[in-house]
Formats: C-alpha cells, structure tokens, sequence
C-alpha cells in the first residue's frame, strides 16, 4: 500500500490545504515522505457534517452487525502486513517485537468489544413494570443505554498503533454506536494513513455511511481546538500532555453546548518499599524496578516515576542496586525530538536542584533518553510542588520518609494517579492498610508486588484515575468499561411495544437487564 499523504473524509482521500508536517525517523535523524498537510477549517467540518449524519444509522446497527465490523477492522489492520510493522519502526524507532505486540493488542480490543457487544450487558437495561393500582399509580418504565453522538479522538504519540488510529478511544467508541473523527498524531502520520485506511475499507465491507469514520492530518493546536469546538462532536477521547489536555478541556467547557473530554494526561505512579519487603528483598525489587523504568525508554504513562520508603540500610541496599543496573543504561531513540527535548530538561533540572541529590545518571545524548535516578526527602517533596512533575521517559525519584506516618504524609500529598504499588511482604500488613484508603481516593489501579508497566486489556482493568491522571476520575481508556464514556441513558415511560427499541420490548433481545431492580439474564 502506498502512503500518499492524504486525510480520510467520507472514505474518499483528501489533501489538506494548510501547515505541511512529515514524518523523522528518530533512529537516523531523517524526515521520511511523503509530506502531510494541514486539513482547513471547511475539511473539518464536512467530516463532522458527515459523522453526525451517520449517527443514526450506525447507532441502529444489530449489536452482532457493529461487533462485525469491529472484527473486521482488525482483519484488515492485520492484512496490511509488514507494510505497517515497518512503517511503525519507520517513524517511532520502537523494535519489531514491541510493534508487533502492539498490533496483536489493538486487533485484541476490537475483538474484546465485539464480544461485549454481542454479550449485550452493557445496554445496562431496566424494566419498571406499571403499577396501575398503587397510590399513586406507576407508569411502564425502561431504560438503556445509547451512544452520546460523533466523537473526536487525538492519537497518542507513545502507542502508534494501541492508542492511536484504531486504539482504545476509537474502538470503545464504535462500540457504543458512535461515528469517529479522528486527529492523527503529526509524530506517526503514515502509520496513522495505513491504519485510517484499513477501518475506510472495513466500513466499505460492512456497508456503513462513510461518516462512521474520518482521519484528519496535519499540525498545529487550532487543528484540535477547531475539532472539539465543532457542534456536531458530542465527547472527546485523547491521550497526550497536560497542558494538551487542558486546552480541550477549556474548550469543551467554552462551547454554548459543552461536552465531555476523557484525557489522559500526568501521572508519576508511586511505588511504595515497605520495610519488611525491603529487608528481604531489596536488590531483587531494585532489578525489576530498572526492568520496569527502563521499558520502552521510559514512554510509557504507567512508568514508574516515584519511589516512596522509610531511610535506613534496606533502602541503601536498594538505591545501589538499583544505581548499578540503571548507570550503565545505553541511551536509546525516543519517539520524537519534542519527547526527547522535554525529557533532557525534565532530568536536568532535577540534577541541578539544590534538594535533590543524583544517583544514577547514565550518559545522554540528543534525542535519546537514558536512565537517570534522583533522590530527595519528604520535607523536600513535600514543600517543592515540582518534584511531583512527570518526567516523561526512563527517570525517577526516590523520596525518603522517617517513617509509615510520613510515608501517609507524603501519599496524601500526591496528586491523582494512574497507577499505585506497594512492595509488601506479611510483616508490611499493617503498614499497607494505613495506606490503602490514601491510594483508593488517589489512584486507578493498585498493585502489590509488581510493577505499574502493562496494561492488561480485559473487562475489570482501570486504566484512569483521578485529576491530572485523567480529566475525569470516573472512567478508564481501557478495558469494556472504557464503552461507558460514550454512552448515555434513555429512559422510555409508558411507550407501545412497537415504538420500544428491540432490546427493550417484552421479548426482546436483551441479554442482561434489571428487572424491578434485580439483575437476571434472558
């Protein structure tokens, strides 16, 4: 397949007319044709014209027909072969293996929605049958759920393919029976065409109107801004910064008719050393925890950037071992200059802060990233707002408390995460519980004895968390559960079987519902 540089409108291949961007191999300093350029303000609207108009026929597609051509989508992503692996490798310098992992994860979650779709709990229906001779009477009432309308979605630049074209954001979206208009990502565009082309192709396969899906090119904030100000965008899915993800928060909030955005934004996932685990183990835990920060060069959001336990000879045991496997770290290819760049001042200015000592700092270089490793003490994190600040990429922060009550201290004080790990043996217990209600208001996702880097995709996985993990605490990106950002409840008072939708009537195709509050399967 020929990348031609072109946006995907309606299923017909446009070219845009503004800013040209193209595509930098990161491992060779190369830009890489062709060049994408900038869709314009009319080219947006006439794909959100077309989304809108879409809605109503795709939300109305059988469970079994929308969950076909999630299927499809990922029979098409894997038929382009190695044109795409190559071209992932191309333009992020990420190995074969991890690309490869990547695709079987993406073409996973399509099927993983298809079969929500067919198992059909997540209509989330209710029956309240009529009660004509209760004082005061009660009317026939039933409820489901249906998908909120056309949805804009802005690729990650970490995940080219996971997050990305047909990620989580668009394929949870599909699922819920709403049309996407997406923004690829400018760091991986030709990645994004070859995967914006195989969903135009699925959609042609499965007959949909070709609104269902659009891919939008180009560079610049007012690309995005433009996009989420649109009327016809109803919820915003998007991965990225928090200054990107405060951008279209504002201006989702701005709109005469405001909307929901579900960003993923910061988040620094704390690792807690408690003492007995500390004592049996430390250079075991320091091993896996440099395994951990290292992985992908750190690009991950579920890196682990903080390091929490009490000072004394364990937590030396831990801070040389884990020193001695991260300084002799080769400096790997980040995904892009802008990564790179930030990472080299995040780590810089730790290095230089006059709180903060450097144990281990691997040799940098430009647009690479390198293991670096810092540490501090609670009354420094504490007062300096600034430690807290994510550095994207292999670098972290060990801060040293007195005690388990400082430890508390210092976890009251964090901001919402993403993830949060206890390091725990028997003899930490006590200690775990005093922190457990602190991290259930803080974090998503709480582990024991492992490490925050991957995310498994499954119906109980949380991958959100509170403000500025997320935007919005209450969903994840991953998982089934990630369906219900899209979706919206409609309640149906007293309606004839004939006016109900199908999944609704009296024997009607409803797999779970609750009927006069309790949970029963058809």
């Amino acid at each position: 397949m020929i990348i031609t540089g072109d946006a995907l409108i309606g299923g017909k291949a446009v070219k845009g007319t503004g800013a040209g961007v193209r595509a930098y191999n990161p491992a060779l300093s190369q830009v890489i044709e062709p060049e994408f350029r900038t869709v314009d303000a009319s080219q947006i609207d006439q794909a959100c014209r077309l989304a809108d108009e879409a809605f109503d026929t795709f939300r109305a597609l059988s469970d079994d027909k929308r969950a076909a051509f999630l299927e499809t989508i990922g029979e098409q992503i894997m038929a382009l072969g190695d044109v795409l692996i190559e071209r992932v490798m191309e333009e992020t310098s990420l190995p074969r293996a991890r690309v490869e992992g990547e695709r079987g994860r993406t073409v996973g979650q399509l099927k993983l929605f298809a079969n929500l779709l067919r198992e059909g709990s997540w209509h989330d229906v209710r029956f309240d049958k009529a009660l004509p001779d209760r004082t005061p009477p009660r009317p026939d009432l039933r409820m489901r759920m249906i998908g909120l309308g056309p949805v804009a979605v802005f690729a990650a630049s970490n995940f080219p393919l996971a997050f990305s074209v047909a990620g989580g954001d668009t394929a949870s979206a599909l699922a819920a029976g709403c049309p996407v208009v997406l923004k690829a990502h400018f760091a991986h565009p030709g990645t994004s065409e070859l995967v914006g082309r195989a969903v135009v192709k699925a959609v042609e396969i499965c007959g949909l109107p070709a609104g269902v899906f659009s891919l939008l090119t180009g560079v610049g904030n007012e690309l995005g801004i433009e996009l989420v100000r649109h009327p016809a965008i109803k919820a915003v899915g998007f991965t990225g910064s928090r200054g990107g993800g405060m951008a279209l928060v504002a201006a989702a909030a701005a709109r005469p008719v405001p909307i929901p955005v579900y960003a993923e934004m910061s988040s620094i996932n704390p690792v807690f050393l408690l003492p007995q685990a500390l004592k049996n183990r430390a250079e075991d835990i320091a091993t896996g925890f440099a395994a951990s920060l290292t992985m992908g060069v750190g690009q991950l959001c579920t890196n682990p950037g903080l390091v929490l336990a009490i000072d004394g000879p364990d937590l030396q045991r831990f801070t040389t071992a884990a020193s001695q496997a991260l300084v002799g770290g080769a400096a790997c290819s980040m995904l892009s200059p802008g990564i790179a760049g930030n990472f080299a001042r995040g780590v810089n200015q730790l290095a230089e802060h006059a709180e903060v000592t450097t144990l281990a700092l691997a040799p940098q270089a430009e647009g690479k990233g390198a293991p670096a490793l810092f540490v501090s003490s609670a009354a420094s994190f504490l007062s300096q707002h600034a430690l807290q600040e994510e550095i994207f990429g292999p670098a972290s922060l060990v801060v040293v408390c007195k005690d388990v009550a400082e430890l508390r201290q210092v976890a009251e004080k964090l901001e919402g995460q993403l993830t949060a790990t206890l390091m725990m043996d028997e003899g930490d217990l006590e200690a775990a519980q005093s922190l457990l209600p602190v991290l259930e208001r803080k974090v998503g996702r709480i582990l024991a004895n492992g490490y925050p880097t991957g995310v498994e995709v499954c119906s109980a996985m949380v991958h959100g968390g509170p403000f500025p993990s997320t935007s919005d605490g209450r969903t994840t990106s991953v998982g089934t559960g990630a369906i219900t950002r899209f979706l919206r409840p409609v309640c149906y008072q007293n309606l004839s079987q004939g006016l109900l939708p199908e999944v609704l009537r009296d024997n009607g195709t409803a797999t779970w519902l609750r009927r006069e509050g309790e949970l029963t399967r058809n």
